[in-house]
């Protein structure tokens, strides 16, 4: 493992690129699971070593179940990553969570059913353990930073991700609400997934953009909508990111660099050789 990044940042829609990145290189990494959305910039911010990648690739032309969720994390996890803040769109589906706010989730519900949700198969099987999705260190760490860049912040909360490209029906939507989920979007799954796979800590910024089509007092969510509330809300997810760099902890207090250490299932020599190759990034210091 190459070490040139302790924090990544993947930005999603409205979020290209990250400004404060200083001394920065561009790398092309193709891994076992093909090549990422976008090229990974590596540079320095408030002395931190920081990744970006731009989630749905540059100029924004790959839709959310074309994203190489497997890619950008394996890639990631070359490149020495240890921490993942996924900065995306939400709708909010609870009144208090306004258009403008920024939620920091602390549970996931994949409603997706297109996706490759996991690096294993092909002869390794691993159960990795989510019942907390999101790494809460992380999630502490991105809630005080974004308050400190002025946002207005909610912790906690169910974040439901949808197949996409198209928003919700008002059916769909009114139905998430009766199950209790808190904000609605397109791609934390499997991303948050994978990175507990990689063994990656991995917290979510959501920037609430609407109210998705529940609410009868506001018009039904337009990609119009999203990206003007996005444009308001970049300054702060800017400034959230540098506090967060500036700040950063040194360790992780949190267990997630050892999440594959009691997942493994599979008997080590019925592991097919080119599986132990593909995977040995994630899983040599098990093997």
């Amino acid at each position: 493992m190459t070490e040139l990044a302790d924090l990544a940042v993947i930005g999603g829609s409205g979020l290209y690129e990250m400004p404060g990145l200083r001394a920065t290189r561009e790398h092309n990494v193709v891994t076992p699971f093909g090549k990422t959305s976008a090229p990974i910039i590596v540079g320095t911010l408030e002395g931190q070593r920081v990744a970006f990648l731009a989630r749905h690739g540059i100029g924004h032309h790959i839709t959310p179940s074309e994203v190489p969720y497997r890619a950008n994390i394996y890639a990631l996890k070359s490149l020495g990553v240890k921490r993942i803040v996924s900065i995306s769109a939400c709708g909010s589906l609870l009144e208090e969570f306004a258009p403008g706010h920024i939620v920091i989730p602390d549970q996931l519900y994949d409603n997706t059913h297109k996706r490759a949700r996991s690096f294993f198969g092909d002869g390794l099987v691993a159960h990795v353990s989510v019942a907390d999705p999101f790494c809460g260190d992380l999630a502490d760490q991105v809630e005080a930073a974004v308050s400190l860049a002025g946002g207005v912040t909610h912790r906690g909360g169910s974040f439901i991700t949808i197949e996409g490209p198209r928003f919700s029906t008002k059916a769909e939507s009114k139905t998430y609400r009766a199950w209790g989920m808190s904000i609605i979007g397109m791609t934390a799954a499997p991303e948050a997934f994978l990175a507990r796979e990689a063994e990656i800590c991995y917290a979510t910024m959501a920037h609430v953009t609407d109210y998705d089509v529940w609410h009868v007092s506001e018009a039904p969510v337009t990609v119009e909508m999203v990206i003007q509330t996005l444009h308001k809300n970049t300054t702060i997810a800017q400034e959230a990111v540098r506090i967060l760099a500036s700040q950063l902890k040194p360790e992780r207090d949190c267990d997630c660099e050892h999440a594959l250490a009691t997942a493994l299932i599979t008997r080590r020599d019925v592991i097919p050789a080119e599986t132990r190759r593909k995977l040995d990034l994630l899983v040599s210091k098990y093997l």
